[in-house]
């Protein structure tokens, strides 16, 4: 499948890169902070980073979702700020990373570093019908630890 991009310059004019794998078997694409100088997060703190880019997706049966990127998440503490980002298809305008830093120590985004990954996904849009009950499972309602250790 192949998505366009369109590039959104910075302030300044700088130009991102296009979406990439790092291997062969990657799931998501790398998206990059499109800065012009440094953006410092303190503990706590919380920012939109824009990355310079906007997408078309070829159809309502597809998504766009941005994930955290592990290594930033497991060594330095920043996560999504809203869990995992989702692209409609018809949305349009540039993707902006939200990261919050929930490290007790200050992290620096550079410009042109990889922020977060991009993931293309199948959805189903359904159509919701209220229900008077449910089929039973054996699992019923139980959740959160119920078929095992938490």
């Amino acid at each position: 499948m192949t998505i366009k991009f369109q590039r959104i310059p910075s302030p300044n004019g700088r130009v991102s890169e296009l979406p990439r794998f790092a291997t062969a078997g990657s799931a998501g694409a790398d998206l990059c902070a499109n800065l012009d100088e440094p953006l410092t997060l303190s503990p706590m703190g919380r920012a939109m980073v824009p990355t310079g880019l906007a997408l078309e997706l070829p159809d309502a049966q597809h998504g766009a979702f941005v994930f955290a990127r592990s290594g930033l998440a497991v060594k330095h503490g920043l996560a999504l700020s809203n869990g995992v980002g989702v692209i409609d298809s018809d949305y349009r305008g540039e993707i902006r990373v939200g990261l919050v830093n929930l490290s007790p120590e200050s992290y620096t985004i550079q410009p042109g570093e990889r922020i977060a990954q991009l993931v293309v996904m199948p959805v189903v849009q359904f159509s919701a019908s209220e229900a008077d009950a449910l089929e039973e499972t054996s699992r019923g309602s139980g959740g959160f630890g119920s078929t095992g250790r938490e």
